[in-house]
């Protein structure tokens, strides 16, 4: 992908990015409203319209530096507002919204795998179109297997510590919750010193060498 223009290089990863990070958002307030909190619906966020969702600095700034600094694109989108105590069944539809995000990159890295599958065979045969959607496609499945891992990631207030919180007995479970002011700076660490990966990274790997049987 390295050879191929800058432009063409960001627009084969912005795309997969920008609805990676949308559908995920949408997700959460899909289900949120299936279950009773109509909040996302009320402010408009249930729409696949990206600029809905946009985050200054996580849909923007951040994959931006990213791309120029190691050619691989990471992002967020504005959080959908849930409003956990209109929810019908409290406890258990914490961990329904929150499975939701990961579920909607689950979905997306099949749509990437199925867009990959109708244009790799021109792709191979030498045709640029069929190159950049083959190119765009498994960028879609690396940044989506990877959104759909971290936010499993136990950890406040990744989606996983939703599922974990509707899990433990109520008095562990705010107990558990207490660790979210702390959530960030404990993310930022195991970023950094490279233990995140460690952990979630094989993961991501197994899901994308997966993928790849499954394409070629």
């Amino acid at each position: 992908m390295s050879e191929l223009p800058i432009l063409y290089q960001i627009f084969i990863w912005a795309i997969p990015v920008l609805f990676a990070v949308t559908l995920h958002e949408v997700g959460h307030g899909w289900v949120a409203n299936q279950l009773g909190d109509s909040t996302a619906k009320e402010l408009g966020r249930l729409t696949v319209n990206p600029l809905k969702h946009i985050d200054p600095v996580g849909t923007i700034i951040v994959p931006l530096m990213m791309f120029f600094a190691s050619g691989f694109i990471f992002g967020w989108a504005k959080p959908v507002p849930v409003n956990w105590d209109r929810l019908r069944n409290t406890k258990r539809d914490i961990a329904l919204v929150a499975l939701a995000g990961p579920a909607a990159n689950l979905v997306m890295i099949l749509f990437w795998l199925v867009i990959a599958k109708v244009f790799i065979g021109s792709a191979e045969q030498g045709h640029f179109i069929a190159n950049i959607f083959t190119l765009m496609a498994w960028a879609g499945i690396m940044i989506n297997s990877l959104l759909m891992i971290l936010n499993l990631f136990p950890l406040p207030p990744l989606d996983g510590s939703r599922v974990v919180f509707s899990l433990l007995p109520s008095q562990i479970a705010y107990r558990y919750a207490k660790i979210e002011p702390y959530g960030l700076i404990i993310l930022v660490v195991l970023l950094v010193s490279g233990t995140l990966f460690k952990i979630i990274g094989p993961i991501i790997s197994w899901i994308e060498h997966l993928m790849y049987s499954l394409i070629i």
